[in-house]
């Protein structure tokens, strides 16, 4: 209804996008542009009519969206420049945030910096020539304006096309590089060296004045405080950045202090002037922080952002269905936090002179007005429990008093007109919230709230599913789109993880262990980790990487759901796929720490002081010195079963040996010489006796995507053969690999004195 209201603005013809379902689009269904959604139809006309493509991206709560809606997208005049010149299309990087990372990135490549609107000018061939954010109307602040854009590269295209192409070119092959980057396993997953760093690096960036990492704008940042959470412990150092930002943000602006929620981000460093969009996805996930955090501090600040935040979400954000919506707007008629700044006039009607001087210093409209000069937002200046000893009462004396107050203002809110909801569903930001609730559930003892949880985890499940059962990614108006990216999976499957901790049901257990399965079919690398998109005609660019954004990682969830499934299930592929992702990641990881944070918890849970590297044994089991610490080591341990057989010795004491290797069914070991530097050679050698005449046979070739072609590989029965001089051990040095990825390297110790004699 909010945006029904919002979109019948303008009257007479619509254009194709009133076809769709996606909030956003439909905001632009009355514009006189010629507006295509993303898809077939759009480019095989821009290649029909040898035309560019304008691709706008952008969202329904975004505020410079709606205002180049209404200055550029709603002109005719710029319409009917639009319509002759280029193919025009519109999408909502909500709904394809693959296509929006691709193109984000080519923004940020052309010029420097991105942000929506994301303004993207491509090829027929969908390879960005040119590409920036806003563009106003008319020249401004150093911005050209849109209209300019429009006839410049128009001229460009018709008159300039060999340098187009040539510019498209070159932005699509950094792109390429850059998003489609892969590597080939490490021998090892990243040491635990790689959280001290990473945690060195956020100490650096850590605001101790305000709490939080860095300067304005300041943004939550899930993944900081996910690792300060798990890699701290009481009184140290990751604890104490840890609780200062979850007080500095409890008590800023950028928490909703009457209404509960978080803002998307605060435009100061002290958190007290928000962007005032409310996000799903940042709600879910500080959600779920704060209520483990209560949990080990039961400081009662944090238990009222905990149980004001799940009000929020459900009395605001709750579908019918169960599930919940996706975002809420930040402007009224244009305005920008209109829907929650106050006027002290406003204040002064509402709460009374007495009430108003007693609530001024608490929620922090004691000063002037600070809000584009001539308003408040709401926040707490100083701790409640502060406040309650300088005026000699308690803590909870001081709440009963001031909680009246706040509801009045509420009430008072509640007069004004409604900001507009997205009402659209996403499995992702919904599994977030789904993770957030059920943990709240568990920590507060509420049934209620975990019920909340397991209700919207039921809706998800029945309703975001292809024909053929497919999870899908986005649903809005009975209809269910876009088959489900990694984050889906990763996001949706830490929900029913949650839920399965709190919840005895069996059955979230069993969905998680189904939803990764398919994720690992539809998206998983052969090199570890996973791809965040299944392949497409229409995507330039198949990503996979481990740095963390606004919200954490998709494939470092990915990796702590693996575990998670492993500990609860007992299956060893589980650990297998996550320490094969851990290793399909460790030299970006261990080049760039700061960047993959959640990544590095799933290095500390794969174990904080061993570094799953080599796996040493020996054959005689009397002498070692205990079993593989891990199912990833136990596996690659018993992978090959060795036989060693020694000659008697001749007269110079070299004694002639046959190493016979049983190799499991459907592993291989690198050939020796291996097919490339950066792979293991199976090898022998001896740190005591001496070695000589060792004969290594030739591998078989197997066909290799990481590669580029056929490596050699030995699998089924291998026999190396040499000589040996003194005592000691004989070391067998190996990795065992599958299609899916690499174990961890193994060295096999061999006493000399155990083999077995041969025939002379």
């Amino acid at each position: 209804a909010d945006y029904n209201r919002r979109m019948t603005r303008s009257s007479g013809s619509t254009n194709r996008l009133a076809r769709e379902s996606s909030p956003y689009l439909l905001l632009h269904r009355h514009n006189p542009v010629d507006w295509y959604p993303w898809g077939d139809e759009a480019i095989e006309l821009a290649r029909r009519l040898d035309r560019p493509i304008f691709l706008s991206v952008g969202y329904s709560t975004c505020y410079w969206c709606h205002v180049m809606e209404r200055e550029s997208f709603s002109d005719p005049a710029i319409a009917e420049l639009m319509n002759r010149e280029f193919v025009n299309v519109k999408m909502d990087r909500e709904e394809r945030p693959d296509l929006d990372e691709v193109y984000m990135t080519a923004t940020q490549m052309i010029g420097g910096h991105g942000g929506w609107p994301n303004s993207v000018f491509l090829t027929p061939e969908l390879e960005p020539f040119f590409a920036g954010t806003y563009f106003p109307p008319e020249d401004r602040h150093g911005q050209p304006a849109f209209r300019r854009v429009l006839e410049s590269l128009a001229a460009a295209w018709k008159d300039r096309r060999d340098d187009v192409m040539e510019q498209a070119a070159g932005v699509a092959g950094a792109m390429r590089q850059n998003l489609g980057r892969r590597s080939a396993p490490a021998p090892e997953a990243p040491s635990a060296g790689t959280v001290r760093r990473t945690v060195d690096a956020l100490q650096r960036h850590f605001d101790r004045a305000n709490g939080g990492f860095g300067g304005a704008p300041k943004f939550p940042m899930p993944a900081n405080l996910f690792l300060l959470l798990e890699a701290g412990e009481e009184g140290g150092r990751e604890h104490e950045m840890l609780d200062a930002t979850l007080d500095a943000m409890a008590r800023g602006g950028i928490f909703d202090q009457l209404g509960g929620g978080f803002h998307r981000y605060a435009t100061d460093a002290e958190w007290n002037i928000p962007h005032f969009e409310k996000m799903l996805y940042d709600n879910g996930l500080l959600l779920e922080i704060y209520a483990r955090r209560w949990a080990g501090t039961r400081d009662p600040e944090m238990e009222r952002v905990v149980r004001s935040t799940v009000g929020f979400l459900e009395r605001e954000m709750r579908d019918e269905e169960g599930f919940f919506w996706s975002a809420l707007d930040a402007e009224t008629d244009g305005e920008e936090g209109a829907y929650y700044v106050w006027e002290p006039t406003e204040l002064h009607e509402v709460l009374g002179e007495e009430n108003f001087h007693f609530a001024a210093p608490l929620l922090g409209f004691d000063g002037p007005p600070f809000f584009e000069g001539h308003a408040y937002v709401l926040h707490l200046p100083r701790p409640l429990a502060s406040q309650a000893e300088i005026r000699r009462t308690s803590l909870e004396e001081l709440r009963e008093q001031l909680d009246p107050l706040r509801e009045r203002l509420l009430a008072r809110r509640w007069e004004r007109p409604r900001i507009a909801t997205d009402d659209k569903v996403l499995a992702d930001w919904n599994g977030m919230a789904i993770a957030g609730l059920a943990t709240a559930g568990g920590a507060l003892g509420d049934p209620a709230v975990l019920a909340s949880a397991g209700r919207a985890a039921d809706a998800v499940l029945r309703h975001l599913r292809a024909p053929e059962g497919t999870l899908r990614h986005a649903w809005r108006a009975g209809e269910a789109k876009v088959d489900a990216l990694l984050a889906d999976y990763a996001f949706l499957v830490r929900g029913l993880l949650a839920l399965d901790e709190h919840d005895a049901d069996e059955r979230w257990l069993e969905a998680a262990a189904e939803l990764t399965t398919e994720q690992v079919e539809r998206l998983g690398d052969p090199l570890g980790g996973f791809f965040n998109s299944a392949e497409r005609s229409d995507l330039l660019v198949r990503s996979k990487g481990v740095v963390d954004g606004a919200v954490p990682a998709a494939n470092s969830i990915a990796v702590l759901n693996l575990q998670t499934l492993a500990e609860r299930t007992g299956e060893r592929r589980w650990a297998d796929l996550a320490a094969a992702a851990l290793r399909a990641f460790a030299t970006q990881i261990e080049q760039t720490p700061d960047g993959a944070r959640t990544m590095s918890v799933a290095v500390l849970r794969h174990g904080k002081d061993e570094t799953a590297a080599t796996v040493t044994r020996s054959v005689d089991r009397e002498s070692s010195p205990g079993a593989p610490e891990t199912p990833m080591q136990a596996r690659a341990a018993s992978a090959v079963r060795p036989h060693l057989e020694l000659s008697r010795p001749d007269t110079d004491g070299w004694r002639a040996f046959r190493l016979l290797l049983e190799i499991e069914p459907g592993l291989h070991l690198q050939a020796n010489p291996a097919s490339a530097d950066y792979l293991v050679p199976t090898e022998v050698s001896s740190s005591r006796a001496e070695v000589r005449d060792v004969v290594y046979p030739p591998g078989s070739d197997l066909p290799s995507d990481f590669a580029g072609e056929p490596i050699s590989v030995y699998s089924g029965r291998v026999e190396l053969t040499g000589a040996v001089r003194g005592d000691g051990l004989l070391h067998l040095t190996y990795q065992a690999c599958s299609d899916a990825g690499c174990l961890p390297l193994v060295r096999v110790d061999l006493p000399l004195s155990a083999g077995r004699d041969a025939d002379a």
